[in-house]
């Protein structure tokens, strides 16, 4: 293998060789499915960082600096309401299948195989598409090209998530998987580098196709470590859940500037007005990290369903969309799905959760969610360890009964008394409460096994 400081990202041995050609022809193939489907297919380029809540971007109101990310919104159109799953791979499963997780949530790090996903729907429709950053959703070694990705570099994918000394292998001198075949890459090398130069060379070959990109980053989740950027970059491997906060604020600078390579690529290759760009993030920040907001104290909740562990950024840059808006309705992590397919121009799937927000991209304000639920039993997967709940832009209800605004109660300490409730309060309570009985059906199946 040939490696450099400039260009982490060179593989070239006969095994990839092999793996890649057949890559080739997977993508030749889709090319000629594309060809037998004219029409103006634009390019779609979704981008998740990982442990990024809604107070990570300055455009929102963070302290940290996004440029990057902020010009996206001035571009584009900033989401003040995006609500995901408060854990990584609930919010995984729900953002790719289109389905809230009462259906199809069985275990952390999996996703069931029966499951289609928006890159299964996409390469059927002659999309070439890519997948590149942190996978855990199943150790099999055809498991991204079962999901629809024809190549892929990603971090725990048939590999451990650590080394034989228990330090995380995703970020400095990482191991990955490049369209199943194990890398182990040398000393001084930075994993979210090499996921972004393989996306970028992705793009580079498929400029004159339709694709789709798909990047669930590595970054923020800890170990909390320096970056090439840091001053005190230190190519070392941390244990996961270690590392000095300290580094987040350059975590965060260096997920920005990633975006900042994607963008600047579009542009160049005269794509960015072909392309439809999302960011987002997965869940809340990390409990150790405590930001501001807006000029408050802001501490992180990963892992919480209060809104500091569900309420993530979402900025999206649309062709011939609208430009510097800033749109207050409800979306939540299924409504992907079905958005990527209408972008697309294909048929969206019957027995989804998920409405299409893309008709807003375009200014139109018909049939927007008003409602959110969640079904949250991320380790012991069954209904009565589950966290449920329904909610509206205000108010959150829990199958307890407890009713909370969250507006002014946002740590959710105290429930209103259905006795103190007003008129509306009630309304909104009954509405709430039919939502959870909507899916009452299918939580009763996933009752303990005794």
């Amino acid at each position: 293998m040939i490696f450099n400081k400039s260009n982490t990202y060179k593989i070239k041995t006969l095994r990839m060789r092999k793996t890649l050609f057949s890559v080739s022809a997977v993508c030749f193939s889709s090319s000629f499915i594309y060809a037998s489907h004219p029409g103006n297919h634009i390019n779609i380029i979704l981008i998740m960082a990982d442990d990024f809540g809604y107070e990570c971007i300055g455009a929102n109101g963070g302290e940290y600096v996004t440029p990057h990310i902020d010009s996206l919104a001035e571009k584009g159109i900033r989401f003040e309401h995006c609500y995901s799953n408060p854990l990584s791979t609930p919010s995984r499963v729900q953002l790719m299948t289109g389905k809230y997780n009462v259906h199809n949530y069985t275990a952390f790090a999996k996703l069931e195989r029966k499951e289609t996903t928006f890159a299964n729907l996409l390469q059927e429709a002659g999309y070439t598409t890519c997948i590149a950053g942190k996978w855990q959703l199943g150790k099999e070694k055809d498991a991204p090209m079962h999901f629809g990705f024809n190549k892929s570099c990603l971090w725990q994918h048939t590999q451990k998530a650590i080394d034989s000394l228990r330090c995380d292998t995703r970020y400095a001198n990482p191991v990955m998987d490049i369209n199943g075949e194990t890398v182990n890459f040398p000393y001084g090398s930075f994993g979210p580098d090499i996921y972004c130069d393989f996306i970028l060379d992705f793009i580079r070959e498929n400029k004159d196709r339709p694709f789709f990109v798909y990047y669930p980053m590595a970054l923020t989740h800890s170990p909390f470590v320096s970056t090439p950027d840091s001053k005190e970059w230190l190519p070392v491997r941390s244990s996961t859940y270690k590392g000095n906060p300290i580094h987040f604020t350059d975590m965060v600078k260096y997920t920005d500037k990633l975006v900042g390579r994607v963008m600047n690529e579009l542009e160049k290759l005269h794509l960015k007005e072909n392309t439809l760009v999302i960011f987002t993030g997965d869940n809340g920040t990390s409990g150790a990290i405590i930001s501001t907001l807006n000029g408050k104290p802001y501490p992180g909740g990963k892992g919480k369903t209060i809104d500091s562990g569900t309420h993530v950024p979402l900025i999206v840059s649309c062709p011939k969309g609208q430009i510097g808006k800033v749109n207050y309705n409800l979306i939540d992590f299924t409504d992907f799905l079905p958005t990527i397919c209408e972008a697309a121009g294909i048929n969206i799937p019957t027995g989804l959760d998920g409405k299409s927000f893309y008709p807003q991209l375009k200014g139109k304000t018909k049939d927007i969610r008003q409602w959110i639920y969640c079904w949250y039993a991320p380790q012991q997967v069954c209904d009565e360890k589950a966290t449920v709940f329904a909610r509206s832009h205000r108010y959150k209800l829990h199958r307890s009964g407890d009713f909370y605004d969250v507006q002014n109660d946002f740590n959710e300490t105290t429930p209103i008394p259905r006795q103190k409730m007003t008129k509306e309060q009630k309304h909104i309570y009954n509405s709430l409460s039919k939502t959870i009985d909507k899916y009452k059906k299918y939580a009763v199946l996933r009752k303990e096994k005794k």
